[in-house]
């Protein structure tokens, strides 16, 4: 079983031609609103691939709140659902014509899922032998979580997006931090090679390693392995949640206790799949989409 804590956001993607300039103006091309959050982007993810998943997630007072509410009890991930008195969280994203993407986060009820919340969610969270933790929560919940659970002797996953804020004491308790090159960089210091940023990362206290390179694959690195993975090659149209779809696969592939290789590979096919349709949750492939690209 997999848990998630974490957000639940709705997208509100504009399609431009090209990205805002400062001080221009431009006509968009489409508007679109998607459910998203990379919590729920991570759950929902990994439910759809078959994977049992917990999830909690704080939604507000609003009719976006109401979208969230309906798309995730539509696949059975309601029970984790906590109300509060706020706006939901929102994003806004937007896509250029090569697929690349710009969001602006606004958290809403995200911020008021509290490590009081999770302490309440103890019993159902605890069911679960891996845990997938992101940053648009406040830092302290995450913080609990991921002690929580590596004091419980579960496998913490965490997704160090957006990468601000971060109190690397969270390190000691993680067991696979997942960021992109421009989260590593900020986490480990910029202008090092690979090599030595990963290797910053373990002497703060992390197991393993997983940086996610887009195109260019993914690069893992443990105590006494290192991989690589190459990218699946597709043509772009979106990449929104590419990352949250690769952390839900490879969570799903690990608790049905696939190898690392394996579940690297998966994932690696099932991000590359999401960046050829648009939208965060809506992008979500199949399990036999994903087997037919890897040629299962």
């Amino acid at each position: 079983m997999i848990a998630v804590i974490g957000s639940s956001n709705v997208d509100m993607v504009i399609n431009v031609d090209d990205f805002t300039l400062p001080g221009q103006t431009q006509k968009g091309l489409e508007l679109s609103y998607y459910p998203g959050g990379k919590g729920a982007n991570q759950a929902v993810t990994s439910r759809l691939l078959g994977g049992e998943v917990y999830f909690l997630t704080c939604l507000g007072n609003d009719g976006n709140a109401q979208m969230m509410k309906r798309e995730l009890e539509a696949i059975d991930l309601g029970n984790g659902i906590r109300y509060v008195d706020s706006p939901n969280g929102v994003a806004l994203i937007e896509v250029s014509s090569s697929g690349e993407n710009r969001i602006i986060t606004y958290p809403g009820a995200n911020s008021h899922l509290s490590p009081e919340i999770i302490a309440d969610s103890r019993e159902s969270l605890l069911k679960a032998d891996i845990l997938l933790l992101q940053n648009e929560i406040p830092f302290e919940s995450t913080l609990y979580a991921a002690k929580l659970f590596s004091e419980a002797g579960k496998t913490v996953i965490f997704d160090p997006a957006p990468s601000s804020n971060i109190d690397k004491s969270i390190l000691r308790y993680v067991s696979i931090i997942t960021p992109n090159e421009t989260e590593m960089a900020e986490l480990a210091g910029y202008n090092l090679g690979i090599e030595e940023a990963t290797a910053k990362l373990h002497k703060m206290g992390c197991e393993d390693v997983l940086l996610k390179r887009g195109n260019k694959g993914v690069f893992f690195s443990g105590r006494s392995k290192s991989l690589v993975v190459p990218a699946f090659k597709v043509r772009a149209i979106d990449s929104t949640a590419a990352g949250d779809v690769f952390n839900g696969a490879f969570a799903c592939s690990l608790d049905r206790g696939l190898d690392l290789h394996a579940s690297l590979r998966y994932a690696c096919a099932a991000a590359a799949l999401s960046v050829t349709r648009r939208g965060a949750q809506k992008s979500i492939p199949r399990n036999e989409e994903i087997g037919s690209l890897l040629g299962e």
